[in-house]
């Protein structure tokens, strides 16, 4: 069984647009809590969801294909960042909406409380690949507005692409989202991508409370998971990059045996 067809019990709850599920749990500011779950327990655990929960659904869709480029320092700063665990980090990235032909650049940023907040700015699809001017200075404005002041302005580069297909869910008791990631590829060589059918990605979106999905997660055995699709999958493509902070991830899930690193050895990107 793959990720992809475990998400069957789906099909028998009720459907919910876009604008209503933004009017009721935008949470653009909130707290994300990431669960790798493997195919074979995804169907039973979907089973298990408050009836009341619903699906998003547009034009007859519920699975949708997204893309995202993400675009990082010479140095890798956003990397390292995440590597090293900093309470202060950012992702760049374009996310593409495959089904739609829509894309945005997103600045990501994550404070000192764990707060993520996520800026973003609609954009061409055929640049999705790289960083335009407008871009560039909407990323760096936002670093900076964001706090991170002490990173100097420098080039955004492609680092890694990620394929993977979403369904998003509205949890009306905890007025929470949750999404699963199913079909999951990761690319740095288009010839050679890394692909993971076998697992899913769970991530809840609530404010400062635990949702109604991570309690259900926490009964089945599921905990919150270190993982970054862009640092562990970069991780685990790229083995002159250390990935202690994903390692159990790695070994896990990944196939990959980790790259282990002292700190004091590794120039400061940051």
């Amino acid at each position: 069984m793959t990720a992809a067809t475990a998400t069957a019990p789906l099909a028998r709850l009720a459907p919910i647009a876009l604008d209503e599920l933004v009017e009721r749990a935008s949470l653009q500011t909130r707290i994300d809590r990431k669960y790798v779950v493997r195919a074979t327990a995804l169907e039973n655990l979907l089973a298990g969801l408050d009836p009341d929960t619903r699906v998003l659904e547009i034009g007859g869709l519920r699975d949708f294909r997204y893309e995202s480029v993400y675009f990082d320092t010479p140095a890798l700063t956003s990397y390292w960042m995440a590597a090293r665990a900093r309470r202060k980090r950012f992702k760049v990235r374009t996310r593409s909406y495959v089904d739609s032909d829509s894309t945005f650049l997103e600045v990501k940023t994550r404070g000192a409380r764990s707060a993520t907040v996520k800026d973003r700015l609609e954009y061409s699809p055929d640049e999705r690949g790289e960083v335009s001017p407008e871009g560039y200075d909407y990323a760096w404005s936002t670093l900076e507005e964001a706090g991170f002041d002490e990173l100097e302005p420098t080039i955004l580069v492609p680092t890694l692409i990620t394929r993977y297909e979403r369904m998003t869910l509205f949890v009306a008791g905890s007025a929470s989202r949750a999404t699963i990631d199913t079909g999951l590829r990761w690319v740095i060589d288009e010839q050679h991508p890394l692909e993971r059918p076998d697992i899913a990605i769970v991530e809840t979106k609530s404010g400062s409370r635990a949702s109604d999905v991570d309690r259900l997660l926490w009964a089945h055995g599921h905990r919150p998971a270190t993982i970054s699709k862009y640092g562990t999958g970069l991780a685990a493509l790229r083995n002159d990059l250390p990935s202690n902070k994903w390692s159990r991830i790695l070994r896990r899930h990944f196939d990959v045996a980790p790259l282990s690193y002292t700190p004091t050895s590794v120039k400061d990107a940051s």
